[in-house]
């Protein structure tokens, strides 16, 4: 995806919507001192051009009773592109599973699970973890807290 010159403006408009998603169009023409529908061409660029992703609704892990991160390391029986391509097809299915990352170094990913509790994560291992394809070894820990969370970028 090829990336598009961001000027001071453009910059101010993702700060602002990183910030609230659901501010109007209205009330960012008028934060960045643009008209309503020069702001909105602008917005409609940064969306087209895949700067913009997406927009979401945050959900907070424990209002939904699924408090505790863990994060685990998976080291597969072979590096082959068929068998990392293999293991991720079947880890974007799993509904536990938050992030996963192709890492460097002694693990092949890093995934992060969300569960209830330590009996709630021993499901998720059981059920998932270890039937995803081409896996040689799991090693998980467990977050006590989160210390950053950051869901917006210093743009």
């Amino acid at each position: 995806m090829p990336s598009i010159e961001l000027n001071k403006t453009d910059r101010k408009i993702l700060a602002l919507l990183q910030a609230d998603g659901r501010i109007t169009n209205v009330e960012l023409a008028q934060r960045v001192s643009l008209s309503p529908s020069a702001c909105l061409r602008r917005v409609q660029r940064l969306e087209e051009s895949g700067v913009i992703a997406g927009y979401v609704a945050l959900v907070r892990q424990e209002a939904v009773g699924r408090p505790t991160s863990i994060f685990v390391e998976v080291t597969l029986k072979s590096q082959s592109e068929e068998a990392l391509k293999a293991f991720e097809r079947a880890v974007r299915t799993c509904p536990d599973v938050m992030e996963c990352y192709l890492m460097s170094g002694d693990a092949d990913y890093l995934i992060r699970v969300v569960a209830a509790d330590t009996q709630d994560y021993e499901r998720i291992h059981k059920q998932h973890l270890t039937r995803l394809q081409g896996v040689a070894r799991i090693r998980s820990s467990f977050a006590l807290r989160a210390v950053c969370k950051k869901t917006a970028l210093d743009v």
